[in-house]
């Protein structure tokens, strides 16, 4: 088996649980998108076209106030605005013997979940990695969505409420492990959780959109550990090891 294939299966293995999250929590979207007034098609293709679940969920939102196409745009472009940063982490991770176009392609796969396995690799990342945990967590995400806004309006209400706590449980999956392995990676966690939490409580802070919010975390809490603990480069570690 070559290389980009055992990679394409890995990715595809990990993404198994990342769709079956992806199910759970698109099935709420797809009942939102079907009391906003779209159809079964529509609601479908929205999420094959886009990836993510705030973005989708405030465009639902607008559609449904029956607010302009500009606003919407506007709104979709800021709370999605993290993607530039996780895109920004993943290009210095990917291999570099591997084409740019790579890059193009990946791009459709960056969402919060794949992100975080991805960044999670001990090894440098290979595309097929992304590719392969794409073509499963798309599909869940897709139908979820589908049979959300075909069948969701008839399901009972603690069935649903149960369904949406999957993603948290799918976010401690991707979480924990790294923290056990590394006391940064833990104390960057417990950080993060803290100051997302004040930003959920504090006045003035708590008005920030969530898209923001995240970018400014990110960069802060990201930031302030580059800083003080460095990532080796594999030319450093060679150095060392010299």
């Amino acid at each position: 088996m070559s290389e980009a294939k055992r990679w394409f299966f890995r990715g595809m293995k990990d993404g198994v649980p990342i769709a079956m999250g992806y199910f759970a929590v698109s099935f709420t979207l797809g009942i939102s998108a079907r009391k906003a007034g779209m159809s079964v098609t529509q609601a479908s293709l929205m999420s094959a076209l886009m990836l993510a679940s705030a973005g989708q969920f405030a465009g639902i939102s607008m559609i449904a106030s029956g607010a302009g196409i500009l606003e919407m745009i506007i709104t979709t472009v800021v709370v999605n605005m993290r993607y530039l940063l996780m895109s920004s982490a993943l290009s210095q991770k990917v291999r570099r013997d591997k084409p740019f176009y790579h890059r193009f392609f990946m791009s459709y796969a960056v969402t919060d979940e794949i992100f975080g396995i991805s960044m999670a690799l001990e090894e440098r990342l290979h595309p097929a990695y992304m590719y392969g945990a794409v073509s499963v967590a798309a599909p869940g995400w897709v139908l979820g969505t589908g049979l959300g806004s075909l069948l969701g309006m008839i399901m009972p209400a603690r069935l649903m409420s149960a369904m949406n706590v999957a993603i948290y449980g799918m976010f401690l999956a991707i979480v924990i492990p790294p923290s056990r392995k590394s006391r940064i990676v833990a104390g960057v966690v417990v950080i993060s959780m803290a100051a997302s939490l004040a930003f959920q409580m504090l006045p003035g802070l708590k008005e920030i959109s969530s898209g923001f919010q995240i970018i400014i975390l990110t960069i802060l809490i990201a930031g302030a550990a580059a800083v003080l603990f460095p990532v080796q480069t594999e030319k450093e570690e060679n150095d060392h090891a010299a």
